[in-house]
This record gives structure tokens, sequence and C-alpha cells, in this order.
């Protein structure tokens, strides 16, 4: 997994360019279930992947206490 860090994620999204389509919170919660489902493969490390969980957990309540905006602009030092 590359994505190490909660302003890597939010970069990464911002880079993808949906425009409103998408939101954080969304784009958050299905990179989540998408790594839930990744810790059942026996041949891959489960330790990138369980970080990976945690740091979108992270970001997921500081959305959820804060906002889309607050959340994009913290981490993306606007």
């Amino acid at each position: 997994m590359g994505i190490k860090s909660i302003s890597e994620y939010v970069k990464f999204f911002c880079e993808l360019d949906m425009g409103n389509q998408v939101k954080l919170l969304s784009f958050a919660n299905n990179e989540k279930r998408i790594l839930k489902l990744k810790l059942q493969n026996k041949e891959i490390k489960k330790e990138p992947i369980l970080e990976g969980i945690k740091i979108l957990d992270e970001l997921i309540l500081e959305i959820k206490e804060n906002g889309e905006e607050w959340a994009i602009d913290k981490y993306l030092k606007r």
C-alpha cells in the first residue's frame, strides 16, 4: 500500500478530480471497505492494510466532526 498518511489520502482524492460527484467521506468509506476486503487475502501482508484502515478511520472521524471542506483545507494546507 502506497498511501501512508491522511494528507496523502486527501491529496489523492483531490487529484482524482471527481468534482462534486463524489464526496471525500464516501471516498474514504469506500477505500476502507476495499481494504477490509483485501484483509481476506491470505497471501498479502496485513500490517500495511491495517495501517491504511486506521488512517481512514481517523480521516472519517475528522470529516464527521469538522466537515469535508475543513479536512481538505487542513490536509492540503490551503
